[in-house]
């Protein structure tokens, strides 16, 4: 046990940059234990509003030495990371993770594991999953053959503001007044909130040494997915909802269908579909035994439904789904200026002088994108958002967690953010499908001579192969439109906003 005090454990998170563990950190803390994070990219950590009272360290869980170093002096670890959607290899991937996390936490003396899984059918053989739950069962089957005492917690549909789950649940009904669905909008589901999900995480910090188990997690409902987007649409008070399943509709084929009408790219949407094929209910509730349930815990669907329609209303979604990085988007570091020596590196630069505070500059730009859209041509940008849906992309549907501040990390329609200085830079990196890795920077600085404001605007492209140098100078004919539009409306905009009586503009799509 640390010695900091009765009942204070010292906790590791792995993923805390995604959805559930982005949200467990501040919960740990306020239940009085210390918290180390652990990520790839730790950076994108520091911008959450509790990045300050946590040890932040750099480290990879397929990398033993720098598991081994971050899992010292830990008391609990969390294990919230899977490598779904990165390739056919995926379960290959989670498998050898697994593995290396569990010997480096025995050799480290920790005393508790905790993982959230998916809840798996009843009486279905392993090789009748799809491939998203029979990883996950295999990953907390790992852990708890481990030698350290693991709590395995299985859930299914987990509902809350931003949530791919509820993502998909939404955007499917409200966009859906009429919709053919396949046949798993029939199979019965257990869903839970995301509050109790992490109520029962916290909890399994302080289960006793002897409990070494899988424990299903769910919410009091049972239903079909037909009743969870009627429902929805009651709550959200939308006229009732007309829905006809085709059986011909495969997981597959519904992905795809899934991908058109909501932000949850096919990706994504593939091993959430093909999960709802078969029924996943709870068997048994005794997790309540060890982290008992208060009085209307868990939530009820509706009153999930509620909080979570609530928190997008009041745009206090605290991470979405898309916190974490999109699939296979690219992770290579930006070229350093001047001397950066990794091959064909294209750019376009523009650049415009303005009489608006750098204040005023940066709204627009932190602004951009989501409902404030790109400010330039917007029909190119509804284009290439489509060819990225088509090609499996994130394309521009992800929006924004937050309507005008961005912090690291950030999904940004097709892009993420990688770096922000408030009032001066805002560096984004290109996450949809094309030859290369792209960048795009927004800068503001000041004119000492002048006392103007300056804006730099610099798009870098890294081609990969011929495709690349081809798929540049095939759009290169556009940039004039595109990013010279951007320059030039982006600062329209701040001049806008600074004007005696004016109406705040609506930036072009």
């Amino acid at each position: 046990m640390n010695d900091d005090g009765p009942g204070r454990l010292h906790c590791l998170v792995t993923g805390a940059t995604g959805y559930i563990g982005g949200r467990l950190v501040p919960e740990l803390l306020a239940a009085g234990h210390r918290v180390r994070c652990v990520g790839r990219s730790p950076e994108k950590l520091y911008a959450h509003p509790w990045a300050d009272r946590v040890e932040i360290v750099r480290g990879d869980v397929l990398d033993a030495d720098a598991m081994g170093a971050a899992l010292r002096g830990i008391d609990v670890a969390y294990y919230l990371v899977h490598a779904l959607g990165t390739g056919r290899s995926f379960e290959d991937t989670d498998r050898r993770a697994a593995r290396t996390v569990g010997e480096q936490a025995a050799a480290a003396g920790v005393r508790r594991l905790v993982y959230l899984g998916g809840l798996t059918p009843d009486g279905v053989p392993p090789a009748e999953l799809s491939p998203h739950l029979r990883s996950r069962t295999e990953v907390g089957d790992i852990l708890l053959a481990s030698g350290v005492p693991t709590a395995v917690l299985r859930a299914a549909v987990i509902i809350g503001s931003g949530s791919a789950s509820f993502e998909m649940l939404r955007y499917l009904t409200e966009r859906l007044p009429v919709m053919v669905t396949p046949s798993w909008v029939r199979t019965r589901i257990q869903p839970i909130a995301v509050r109790d999900v992490l109520r029962y995480l916290v909890g399994c910090a302080e289960l006793p040494a002897d409990v070494n188990r899988a424990f299903d997690i769910g919410g009091p409902d049972v239903m079909t997915y037909v009743a969870m987007m009627r429902r929805y649409a009651k709550v959200a008070r939308l006229p009732r909802r007309v829905i006809v399943p085709i059986p011909l509709l495969t997981p597959r084929l519904s992905s795809y269908w899934v991908g058109l009408v909501t932000p949850v790219p096919h990706a994504i949407a593939k091993p959430l579909a093909a999960s709802l094929r078969h029924e996943v209910v709870c068997r048994e509730h005794d997790i309540a035994r060890y982290v008992p349930d208060g009085p209307d815990q868990p939530l009820p669907f509706d009153t999930a439904l509620a909080l979570a329609l609530r928190r997008v209303q009041e745009a206090q979604v605290a991470t979405r789904w898309s916190s974490a990085a999109l699939p296979g988007a690219p992770s290579d570091p930006l070229p350093t200026d001047p001397d950066w020596a990794g091959g064909s590196l294209y750019t376009d630069h523009r650049e415009l002088t303005v009489d608006v505070s750098p204040a005023a500059l940066w709204r627009v730009i932190e602004g951009i994108g989501g409902e404030n859209g790109w400010y330039s041509f917007p029909l190119a940008w509804a284009v290439r958002g489509w060819l990225d849906r088509l090609a499996g992309g994130a394309g521009l549907r992800r929006g924004r967690r937050d309507a005008q501040h961005l912090r690291v990390g950030d999904a940004l329609d097709f892009w993420r953010v990688e770096a922000v200085e408030p009032g001066r830079l805002l560096r984004l990196r290109a996450e949809m499908r094309m030859p290369g890795l792209a960048w795009l920077e927004l800068r503001v600085d000041s004119d000492a001579d002048t006392g103007r404001t300056r804006y730099r605007q610099r798009a870098l492209f890294h081609p990969r192969g011929l495709l690349g140098h081809a798929y540049w100078w095939a759009i290169a004919p556009f940039h004039a439109l595109i990013f010279g539009g951007m320059a030039r409306n982006i600062v329209g905009a701040a001049a806008h906003e600074t004007a005696p009586d004016a109406v705040p503009p609506v930036a072009p799509r």
